[in-house]
């Protein structure tokens, strides 16, 4: 114990607890920490595992080098947005660069140097401190007693995770695959392996894990555990960028051959916002009763579009079929070979922007990132995620406005807002908790408990008033510049809101709130002097059976871009729009228009045989 005391080994010890502690920081700011044991357990499993590898700290510090560099960002995340590095995080470290890093820091960044020194000071002399002693290396026999018990340790995972973990008891069904992915969830289904959960895919004959000898440990805890966490954290960011590259090289050598018909060097601002779980039915604009769409509600040139549908109630399905060709009966298939609508854009000559408050990578996200990246210029803002605290839609603004400046005369920018996804409550300032009672200020409130009904629903309206204002706000900028401008909108999905007597809310539960979305077009004077036909059209169309899909054809006509194979008849502000098929997501591609909608829920029914889907 002596020998622990000494001031160097002392202050060694104390950095690498103060590191292993990161994950417990939520508890000094009242929040909850989740499996806390299985955290504290794998951190120590994780530290013995090192130092007998290692035997002595000085030659395993290094590998310390990026936690200490992390820990100031980790615990800035957590006291501002409730979470920690996630591979998101790391993709917009990856892809800022040094002058977008400054323009967002702004005078910050010289607090931040500042923290980066002491950091680097913390990390010097804590390996100084270890290079001088011997004291704390592990040379005696319980070293080797570590290690084979580590190895065995190895051995019982990689066995349960490639053959499998047998049920509990008889009946009691499949647990959980470790790691729920989409592999393991097809093996849980087949009813060969009905017994067991986890197995992969080398297909070795072995029999499953019993279940009293499975690791009493999800994945996940390691990922949040500290430092060694990060590791795990740096290989999921791996795998999304080899996933994300992938799917770019699908489509690398396409091209529309796309140009403007005038084919002048006249001035001209495209702004698509893409929305996020918007509903359709609680837009003032739209008829509801409560006004949130007050500001919106006063725009002349404004058309609302009243039947909009998206096929699928999922964003990272959803918006490819809104900006890309790709067709709604697709929309459940990775990846498409083809490019958005930003790609045309830029070969009619246009510089285009996609700025983001979702974020980049993750499971959820990653399809919608790949046509970002084609995009002349692309930022992720969103530091927080999407259920927990989170910027506000309005951190666009000064991207926006800088890319209204940009002395580049036509300019395509996309605005990918987080509107209205839950938690509704942190989508938006106090300012805007008009309809009470609220869930404002409620961090993680249980909103599977039919009680908190009111209060969801006041936040959710209230969501929607903040997502006026800020629509608001950059028809406002597009004003302000006097040039030919034009703005779209279209959410990507809606929301079931325990409607009625439904038990139901949020989305993936195939009814009409969900795919019924809010869409509008605003075009300056200038534009309609411009383009007085597809104005006419505009207004003829406005109550005209929509569908996500004919989103890439009118945002193409909105410019006046056409390319060979286009179909011009599919834009709504053609005068020969024609009408097309509408299927949604719901027992198979169901024909909306030829559907019922069943109880409070108003869940889609096909009349007919909804079509057989190809996942």
């Amino acid at each position: 114990m002596r020998l622990l005391l000494r001031p160097a080994h002392l202050f060694i010890l104390l950095s690498y607890l103060a590191l292993s502690a990161v994950p417990f920081v939520p508890l000094l700011l009242g929040k909850p920490v989740e499996q806390p044991w299985q955290l504290l357990g794998i951190e120590l499993v994780a530290w013995v595992a090192v130092w007998a590898l290692f035997k002595r700290p000085a030659y395993f510090h290094w590998l310390l080098i990026p936690a200490f560099l992390a820990l100031p960002t980790e615990i800035y995340l957590f006291v501002f947005y409730g979470q920690g590095i996630s591979t998101h995080h790391l993709g917009i470290l990856a892809e800022t660069s040094p002058r977008e890093a400054l323009e967002f820091l702004g005078q910050k960044v010289w607090t931040m140097a500042a923290v980066m020194i002491g950091v680097a000071a913390w990390w010097v002399l804590c390996f100084r401190a270890a290079r001088q002693t011997r004291e704390l290396d592990w040379h005696d026999g319980s070293r080797w007693v570590a290690l084979a018990m580590l190895v065995l340790l190895a051995a019982v995972s990689a066995w349960g995770y490639e053959f499998g973990i047998a049920a509990a008891s008889a009946g009691a069904g499949t647990s959980a695959s470790a790691s729920a992915s989409e592999e393991a969830e097809d093996e849980a289904s087949d009813p060969a392996r009905a017994a067991v959960a986890g197995a992969r895919t080398l297909r070795l004959p072995g029999p499953p894990l019993p279940h009293w000898a499975r690791v009493p440990v999800e994945p996940k805890a390691f990922i949040e555990s500290w430092p060694f966490g990060l590791a795990a954290r740096g290989y999921d960011f791996y795998k999304e960028r080899r996933y994300l590259s992938q799917l770019n090289e699908r489509s690398a050598s396409f091209s529309f051959g796309a140009r403007q018909l005038d084919g002048t060097a006249a001035p001209e601002i495209v702004v698509m916002v893409l929305g996020e779980s918007s509903r359709y039915d609680r837009w003032s604009l739209n008829g509801y009763k409560r006004e949130t769409n007050p500001l919106l509600g006063k725009e002349g040139n404004l058309v609302a579009l009243s039947d909009v549908i998206t096929s699928v109630s999922a964003t990272r399905l959803s918006v490819p079929v809104i900006i890309s060709r790709k067709p709604a009966t697709q929309s459940l298939k990775d990846g498409f070979s083809e490019k958005s609508f930003i790609t045309a854009y830029k070969e009619a000559g246009f510089k285009t922007w996609w700025l983001s408050n979702q974020i980049s990578f993750g499971q959820y996200d990653t399809p919608v990132s790949v046509f970002a990246k084609e995009a002349d210029v692309i930022q992720f803002l969103n530091l927080g995620g999407f259920t927990n605290n989170s910027n506000f839609d309005d951190v666009l603004f000064e991207p926006l406005k800088r890319a209204l400046a940009d002395p580049s005369p036509k300019k395509l920018i996309v605005l990918h807002s987080l509107g209205s996804h839950w938690n509704y409550s942190q989508r938006h300032p106090k300012e805007f908790d008009k309809w009470q009672p609220s869930l404002f200020g409620i961090d993680k409130p249980v909103y599977t408990d039919l009680k908190i009904k009111p209060q969801l629903n006041n936040s959710y309206d209230n969501s929607i008033l903040y997502t006026d204002w800020f629509l608001a706000q950059v028809i406002g900028d597009l004003k302000a510049t006097g040039q030919l401008a034009s703005l779209v909108y279209v959410a990507d999905h809606g929301q079931t809101l325990y409607d009625g007597s439904c038990k139901l809310a949020f989305h993936g539960h195939n009814t009409q709130y969900e795919f019924h979305v809010p869409a509008f077009m605003w075009y300056s004077e200038q534009y309609r002097e411009r383009y007085p036909a597809k104005v006419a059209a505009l207004h003829k169309n406005r109550k005209a059976r929509l569908a996500t899909e004919n989103f890439f054809h009118t945002m193409l006509d909105v410019a006046d871009i056409r390319y060979p194979d286009d179909l011009p008849e599919w834009s709504f502000l053609n005068p020969d729009f024609k009408l097309h098929k509408r299927v949604v997501d719901s027992y198979g591609w169901t024909n909306y228009d030829n559907a019922t909608m069943k109880g409070d829920c108003r869940e889609v029914m096909d009349k007919g045989k909804p079509q057989k889907q190809d996942k």
